[in-house]
């Protein structure tokens, strides 16, 4: 994706940017760049621009180098990261797609009993004060 620096404010960071911010040399980010550990996009003019987002991954690349683990286990750890969270996602949807469903059999229930409402409107004014009286007085009984 083509990305112009006079467009995206400040939300993104060139290289040195990054990596003044982050107290790593320009040649590290690079080096993270290539081996897939950040992300950049590139400029029309082939310059590279990182998230704010980068930024924290950065200095999380260096925290995790700080307790001695290599690079390839920390692409390891955001490999297993990527996957727990596509998980999640997919748990989630799996989860809205059931709630859609009961809602519509809920939709379904009220429908059915406003039409039962109307239709036991429709047989009180069908049948006699009288009448009314004696089946409370069987239905009394039979309870």
């Amino acid at each position: 994706m083509t990305v112009w620096r006079g467009y995206i404010g400040n939300e993104t960071l060139k290289i040195g940017e990054l990596a003044e911010m982050a107290n790593v040399t320009k040649r590290t980010v690079d080096y993270y760049t290539n081996l897939g550990l950040l992300k950049a996009e590139r400029s029309a003019s082939n310059y590279r621009y990182y998230s704010v987002g980068e930024l924290e991954r950065l200095r999380l690349i260096e925290g995790y180098k700080r307790k001695n683990l290599s690079l390839e286990d920390i692409k390891d750890i955001f490999k297993q990261e990527k996957e727990v969270a596509s998980a999640i996602e997919e748990t989630g949807l799996q989860l809205k797609n059931k709630m859609d469903g009961l809602n519509e059999e809920l939709q379904e229930v009220i429908s059915l009993i406003k039409k039962e409402e109307k239709n036991e409107l429709l047989l009180k004014k069908q049948i006699s004060h009288e009448s009314m009286a004696l089946i409370k007085s069987l239905l009394v009984l039979l309870v």
